[in-house]
């Protein structure tokens, strides 16, 4: 044992200035302070937390929340929360390639931005900015019926951006003709239609904080102008926050579908659509085996298995623990997409692991443009990319479409 009088001393000095300056950090001056802080976010959580700061409660809760107890959206986080890769070694994976296809064309990532309602509310620029980093990052981008941006003032903004235009059936059949005719006289490559919103979704945040299509000026929020003067003031200061494709209604979002949309559509109304679109067709909203099976024999090009972020039924099923069985089923017949509860890239590759052709992302890229506008969307899409990169290094695989489907091989969900 080394006795404390043979530990040797160490001489001390004080440190000269020139040791000091390059150990104090400066600021990127090329870049703004917005830009430096979301650099300073390392996941979508972080982003999530950032917006959470940046936006009025009622519309944080807007994006963050879902139907009645959230039960459902919990049952698709936590299904990601058990997935379980095996990863492989002694592979090189100096070259990664993350693209794949969608609907036949080849996409840089295995992901859409899917279609969000009333994206202005989040930030004033709205759609074309989540437009722009999509163009950017070479992914497709879905507009909502509820969009805040016209099918032509998104076209005409960002033209390179493959444009996915995603349909709720009104009641007015002509009205919807008429936006369908829109869209494909405008470029829009294909034609996402919901098929879970037959009335609007219980969604108690927004009923509790008494959010309203358009906001309303209540003491309740106008007390909020003081906290959040940015967003309040972008709010009034630029065009009216409105449906850019129907008139606005003073109840919820989920009282405006139940109010607007047709809960008598059936499969026979696909033939219907046919008449009027011959693009690609995408149905949205599919949560059942039985239901995948009728979407394939209605000849449909795809299909997205998806609870609406869980803000329709509450208490509904996980999409990616549905996805196996509907491939069993479907597979090859038709391209399956998963949506819900995605929000880092190890989760986009377990659903492309499980056979999913890719993915559909909402809330993620909404908590970046709630955080810092088309700044924040693009830090999602580059955290998004890290993450789905560095995992694929760290499996021992080199490509996206070389480990869709490999299923226990690569990847399992594990039993509490």
């Amino acid at each position: 044992m080394t006795s404390p009088a043979s530990v040797p001393k160490v001489k001390r000095r004080l440190p000269r200035p020139s040791e000091i300056l390059p150990l104090i950090g400066r600021p990127d001056r090329s870049k703004t302070r917005l830009e430096r802080r979301l650099e300073r976010c390392a996941d979508v959580g972080d982003i999530r937390e950032f917006a959470r700061r940046r936006v009025p409660p009622a519309v944080f809760d807007y994006v963050d929340g879902s139907a009645a107890s959230e039960r459902t959206l919990r049952r698709s986080r936590d299904a990601y929360a058990r997935v379980e890769f095996t990863p492989r070694v002694l592979r090189d994976v100096s070259t990664i390639d993350l693209s794949t296809t969608m609907l036949g064309q080849r996409t840089n990532l295995p992901f859409a931005f899917a279609p969000t309602g009333f994206t202005r509310m989040m930030h004033h620029i709205g759609e074309p900015a989540v437009a722009r980093v999509a163009e950017q990052i070479g992914v497709p981008f879905g507009l909502s019926t509820l969009g805040t941006t016209s099918v032509e003032d998104l076209a005409e903004q960002v033209p390179g951006c493959r444009r996915w235009f995603q349909l709720y059936v009104w009641r007015d059949r002509k009205a919807s003709e008429a936006l369908i005719t829109r869209a494909r006289e405008n470029g829009y490559e294909a034609l996402m239609l919901t098929v879970d919103t037959a009335v609007g979704g219980i969604r108690l945040r927004d009923v509790r904080n008494g959010l309203t299509i358009p906001p309303q000026l209540t003491l309740r929020t106008l007390s909020q102008m003081a906290a959040y003067p940015r967003w309040w003031g972008n709010l009034l200061t630029t065009a009216p926050l409105d449906f850019a494709s129907l008139s606005s209604t003073s109840g919820t979002v989920g009282d405006l579908l139940t109010k607007v949309f047709d809960p008598g559509i059936t499969a026979d109304d696909i033939a219907w659509l046919r008449t009027v679109w011959a693009g690609p067709l995408i149905l949205k909203g599919i949560q059942s085996v039985d239901d995948a099976v009728l979407a394939a024999d209605l000849g449909v090009e795809a299909i997205v298995l998806s609870n609406h972020g869980g803000r329709q039924v509450d208490g509904g099923n996980a999409p990616l623990e549905l996805l196996p069985a509907v491939l069993e089923r479907v597979g090859g017949r038709i391209e399956v997409y998963v949506d819900g509860g995605v929000l880092c890239g190890p989760d986009i590759l377990a659903a492309v692991g499980f056979g999913a052709q890719g993915v559909l992302i909402g809330r993620g890229y909404l908590y970046g443009l709630m955080a810092g506008g088309q700044a924040g969307v693009a830090r999602v899409a580059a955290i998004l990319e890290k993450e789905l990169r560095v995992t694929m290094q760290l499996l021992g695989r080199t490509s996206v479409d070389d480990i869709r489907g490999l299923g226990p091989e690569l990847v399992r969900l594990r039993l509490y």
